[in-house]
């Protein structure tokens, strides 16, 4: 099994309508990247704390009808988080949030997590907002202490980082305990880094997406592969990167083979699963809000009708 922690908030979408029309639709970096695991056919858990308001029951159901398991779900009676994405012309977005008393930051750390769990990804504002984020923290820590593959997206949020240097720091003292590094070549830019600097504090491979330029790993034995993006009519890039992050983990966890270090698999077809990646995020683009492809769709290589 997979284990995704983070947040599950509502992204309001613009839409066609009146001035300021807006749809609510489920999102949130992790749990997109639960539900994109789940559709993908892997055997996913989603650990978070979720509100009992019916925003929180809409994400629940989400999640239950792509097969994602729920026993590490925490709830609460504060309200859900919500962002506000707007979008350029190129379908890239840009997020407001509104968070102060809601119930995902509230998170707190469970037990240790089942047995038979072989991978663990985190990120974006769960990593930012306290008290959640020491629990989640503390979670990466602890689970990569006992050999799981862990993987990171930082999905930087400048609208929830009061502090920039205090937050690169810490993203530093992360990366020990962390063994694949995604990010977009947005985050690398806000993050001041390369991805030497970073292989070289910890993370056994660092994936960067570069939008319609692709993707590219690059891995601490000195190897890098980068494959095109998928040509498509796009709708809007919320939730492509989550896919990225759900295909990755797709694949790596479930790659046959002996185990190599950071709890991925040796040897790692880093083409093979970088494409795979790329089809995936490539399918999310085509439509609108965070809507990642069936397993079906992504054999077929286009939409289910």
């Amino acid at each position: 099994m997979i284990v995704v922690g983070g947040e599950a908030l509502i992204d309001l979408v613009p839409v066609e309508g009146p001035p300021g029309a807006l749809l609510p639709r489920p999102g949130g970096g992790p749990y997109n990247t639960a539900l994109a695991l789940g559709r993908l056919g892997a055997p996913v858990a989603f650990c978070s704390r979720i509100s009992t308001d019916g925003f929180g029951a809409s994400l629940l159901d989400g999640l239950r009808a792509a097969g994602v398991d729920l026993s590490l779900v925490q709830r609460g009676p504060e309200p859900t988080t919500l962002a506000v994405p707007s979008l350029a012309p190129d379908g890239s977005a840009a997020y407001g949030f509104y968070v102060e008393g809601t119930a995902d930051r509230l998170f707190r750390l469970p037990p240790a997590l089942p047995e038979g769990v072989r991978a663990l990804a985190l990120g974006t504002c769960s990593l930012v907002l306290e008290p959640g984020a020491s629990a989640y923290e503390t979670l990466l820590r602890r689970e990569s202490g006992r050999g799981l593959l862990t993987l990171l997206d930082p999905n930087i949020r400048p609208a929830l980082i009061a502090d920039p240097a205090a937050y690169r720091a810490r993203f530093l003292s992360w990366l020990p305990h962390v063994g694949v590094l995604k990010l977009s070549e947005e985050d690398a830019a806000w993050l001041g880094g390369r991805a030497g600097d970073w292989l070289a504090a910890g993370p056994s491979a660092v994936v960067l997406t570069r939008g319609a330029g692709g993707l590219t790993v690059w891995t601490r034995e000195g190897a890098e592969h980068s494959v095109p993006a998928r040509r498509v009519a796009v709708v809007d890039t919320i939730g492509a990167g989550d896919t990225v992050n759900a295909a990755l983990l797709h694949r790596l966890a479930g790659e046959a083979g002996g185990a190599g270090g950071a709890g991925l698999p040796d040897p790692v077809d880093w083409p093979g699963v970088l494409s795979y990646a790329a089809a995936a995020a490539a399918l999310t683009c085509t439509r609108a809000g965070a809507e990642p492809p069936y397993a079906a769709e992504l054999s077929a290589g286009r939409p289910t009708p």
